[in-house]
């Protein structure tokens, strides 16, 4: 004799806690707004709105690597020279955090997909702690170009004896016959002067680059140190994951700038 097991009876699901988790993830049924037709529609304007912001932004960063562009190729020698200058080490540290800040974004916005808000919350803190260090990095920079006159101005003063000094290391860990002539070449280059507007063209185009380009920082801390704090709120703008996406968006933008930024400015090779 067959016995039927009745179905076991369900249970209702427990409300939420206060401070429980908002964030709704991927692919659940997110509140659509009144001016869209369904939550496809809303997402789609949400991209195609943030992607129209970064192609001006592209174009405004554009004009400085265009003027970069044909100053670099007219003022090639002196450009050359001024770049040694910075410090490139100091740029391939800040390179590093970005790098890191770009990945902890990437967890940041895909942990909001899966709705795990704890891990939002910890992947945005550290893309907020390589921002600030980042800036950071920046300062000492800056502090130091301030220190040697390196600043476009009355008091601006240029010395190539860092590029000399540079290349008279290189000359001395060479060969004997490579060593006499690379540093009769040293000396040759230390002996010629160096345009002093020219050089003064270069860290102009390099404070309004990196100016341009920690100022998008900061703008991004805001908007991460915004985000935090609506996602420990649970507030309703952050519901769903697109928010955090499109400063995500946002975020990788600046990154990439800086990419290109680091070997134009501080990676021009020596003179030889």
């Amino acid at each position: 004799m067959s016995t039927t097991h009745a179905p076991p009876p369900q249970t209702a699901l427990k409300p939420r806690r206060r401070g429980a988790l908002v964030l709704r993830p991927e692919g659940s049924v997110q509140e659509v707004s009144h001016q869209f037709e369904d939550q496809d529609q809303q997402n789609e304007s949400y991209l195609v709105g943030m992607w129209a912001f970064l192609v001006t932004e592209i174009m405004f960063f554009g004009g400085l690597f265009f003027a970069y562009t044909i100053y670099r190729t007219r003022f090639a020698d002196t450009f050359r020279v001024a770049s040694q200058e910075l410090d490139w080490k100091l740029g391939f540290l800040n390179t590093l955090i970005l790098l890191t800040s770009s990945l902890s974004m990437a967890f940041a916005v895909r942990n909001a997909q899966l709705a795990r808000k704890g891990a939002t919350l910890r992947c945005l803190a550290i893309t907020l702690a390589c921002a600030f260090g980042f800036l950071g990095v920046k300062s000492v920079e800056y502090t130091t170009k301030w220190n040697h006159h390196l600043v476009p101005g009355a008091s601006f003063h240029f010395s190539s004896h860092h590029a000399a000094k540079g290349e008279g290391h290189v000359a001395s860990v060479g060969q004997a016959a490579e060593g006499e002539s690379a540093a009769a070449g040293v000396g040759e280059h230390a002996g010629e002067a160096v345009n002093q507007q020219q050089a003064q063209l270069f860290f102009g185009i390099y404070f309004a680059t990196t100016g341009l380009h920690a100022v998008h920082i900061i703008i991004g801390i805001g908007l991460m140190l915004a985000l935090g704090g609506l996602i420990t709120f649970n507030s309703p703008a952050v519901r769903d994951y697109m928010p955090i996406e499109m400063v995500g968006l946002y975020w990788h933008f600046v990154d990439i700038v800086w990419i290109f930024l680091y070997p134009l400015l501080y990676l021009i090779h020596p003179v030889a």
